[in-house]
């Protein structure tokens, strides 16, 4: 689908994700670091992502899986015995090192929106890889950082643009819903009116022939009086021709 064809609610979002890009650019370029493991400060890389620190959590396990096979512990059973550090021992990462290495990493959260990701590693018992001394591993270590950073601006812009779409679509039916219901209420309320048109000219009859039936009902009751009298004389004749 083109720009132009873009829904305007979905068009406004992209040009806001593409405006706010430069300003964002630094929550998504790793950095060298220190981190405080087992009461030392370690060499370490940090990047700042768009996203909870659970989001931040679950994806970069996803991604270093499937990425490069590794499969990082701390998570526990069903979330029981979760740990802050997750810890993939003896992970063959080639582009680290042809060697085995201890990778570390840990995720928490400057904000309710940015996670931040701390990862560090080392050679072996008390070898951790550093700057100055392993500055080739360490290089390496910071491009799967920078790698994870990138992949994880590309799921957060996919997961709004998905949820927009979906917020767009929901939005949508909800027209279609209303629009229905008015076009039902309108029909409804034309047939009322109709209706009440046609009890108001029934009522109108009804009261027309109301009227004349109280006419005819008293030219009726004069009529009875008459033929009541034109009985009476006619017995009246009738008993006198008996007597005779």
């Amino acid at each position: 689908m083109s720009m132009n064809r873009l829904p305007t609610f979905l068009l406004a979002f992209v040009v806001q994700v593409l405006a706010s890009a430069p300003a964002q650019a630094q929550l998504y370029d790793a950095r060298n670091s220190s981190v405080n493991f087992e009461r030392k400060e370690r060499d370490g890389v940090k990047v700042q992502v768009e996203g909870t620190a659970q989001w931040t959590r679950d994806y970069w396990q996803a991604w270093l899986k499937d990425t490069y096979n590794i499969k990082l512990k701390g998570d526990g059973v069903l979330g029981v015995g979760k740990k802050d550090i997750l810890v993939a021992k003896q992970a063959p990462m080639s582009s680290v090192s042809g060697k085995l290495v201890d990778l570390y990493s840990s995720v928490t959260a400057p904000s309710d929106s940015v996670a931040e990701l701390s990862v560090w590693a080392a050679l072996g018992p008390d070898a951790f890889i550093t700057s100055g001394g392993t500055p080739s591993e360490f290089s390496s270590l910071r491009n799967i950082a920078q790698s994870f950073a990138a992949a994880a601006r590309v799921k957060a812009y996919r997961e709004q643009i998905a949820e927009a779409e979906k917020q767009f679509k929901e939005s949508e039916k909800e027209k279609e819903k209303l629009e229905k219901e008015r076009t039902s209420l309108a029909a409804t309320t034309q047939s009322n009116l109709t209706k009440i048109e046609q009890l108001k000219q029934q009522n109108a009859d009804h009261k027309l022939k109301l009227a004349e039936d109280s006419v005819k009902l008293l030219d009726n009751a004069r009529l009875l009086e008459l033929r009541k009298a034109q009985v009476e004389r006619r017995r009246a004749r009738l008993t006198n021709l008996d007597r005779k």
